[in-house]
């Protein structure tokens, strides 16, 4: 049976709908709040930090997503922790709501398609992360402004929104496997459940399994052996392996964003070392240079974990 018309027709519509639910629903107001009197925490004690900083350092406004102040983390790591949550908040029921409300059927005999469906609700969640980002860099920029009265720079400035670029891959990341599981699973409870298990199992227990796992797979070394130390073939697996994880492929990245002085994400060789003056920051490109793997492993699992859910949301039957 042949479509008629374009399979996008209805788009507007629904991602314009979904757009103005997420941005006025209480779940969101809460996320919000959660994210922001945490961020205030955390950068309360860094600001305090600054001021003690050396005047010299030319990056200082970059400081504020990556210094952090016991017992607090630091932003940039409070927000590799928030995101997956609030993407899971906005995703989970994305679907499975519908069918749940028996209103499946209804809105699918409607002129619009099911890819409009899907893409609309997923750039609606996609598109609410990224004016939360876009809102809480700008406070945090307005209060480096207020608080240090030093305006940052044009380079930091540059790096400092490419580091909402990947934060916002990073959130897509979770916002697919949000609807996969809203796809796959009736139950918004199954598939709220499913989404933190899989967050927890890649954020905490993932790396805590990688050692054992290079161990078992690396070829044994037995001069690193004797040195108590492990092996270079060790530490190339540990480093494959920990990349499974979309939590480590954005800590890498935004040390290579907002660590200027930064010059490799792995082991360091005397090779990478030879010419360089330490402690001294790359150039902006060269920093691309070094995380652009690390975006592409982002936005590549974007692409799968969301054609995934596009097949079976395609598959299923929705008139029952």
């Amino acid at each position: 049976m042949q479509r008629e018309g374009s399979p996008w027709r209805g788009l507007g519509v629904v991602f314009t709908k979904e757009l103005a639910d997420h941005l006025g629903s209480a779940r969101m107001r809460v996320l919000e709040w959660l994210i922001i009197l945490t961020a205030a925490a955390s950068l309360y004690g860094v600001f305090q930090a600054i001021h003690n900083a050396t005047p010299d350092d030319a990056f200082i406004f970059l400081r504020l997503f990556t210094m952090a102040e016991s017992p607090m983390p630091s932003f940039s790591a409070l927000l590799s922790f928030m995101i997956p949550l609030v993407a899971i908040g906005l995703g989970f029921d994305a679907i499975n709501a519908e069918y749940n409300r028996r209103t499946m059927s209804r809105l699918l005999s409607q002129p619009i398609y099911r890819d409009a469906l899907l893409v609309g609700k997923f750039l609606a969640g996609l598109v609410t992360i990224a004016i939360s980002l876009l809102a809480l860099w700008l406070l945090i920029i307005g209060a480096g402004l207020v608080l240090m009265g030093v305006p940052p720079s044009g380079e930091e400035v540059a790096r400092s929104l490419l580091f909402l670029v990947l934060a916002l891959a990073y959130a897509g990341i979770w916002l697919a496997v949000a609807l996969l599981c809203s796809v796959c699973f009736r139950s918004a409870a199954t598939s709220a459940l499913v989404c933190l298990a899989l967050w927890l199992f890649l954020t905490l227990l993932w790396p805590m399994l990688v050692p054992a796992l290079a161990q078992a797979f690396s070829t044994p070394d037995p001069i690193s052996a004797m040195l108590g130390q492990p092996s270079l073939d060790t530490l190339q697996w540990q480093q494959a392996l920990g990349r499974v994880s979309p939590a480590r492929l954005f800590e890498e990245g935004i040390l290579g964003l907002l660590s200027p002085e930064t010059r490799t994400l792995g082991p360091v060789f005397m090779s990478q070392l030879r010419g360089a003056v330490i402690g001294s920051p790359l150039p902006l490109a060269e920093s691309l240079s070094i995380v652009w793997p690390q975006a592409v492993g982002l936005i590549a699992g974007v692409v799968v974990l969301f054609t995934a859910g596009y097949v079976v949301f395609q598959r299923q039957e929705v008139r029952a």
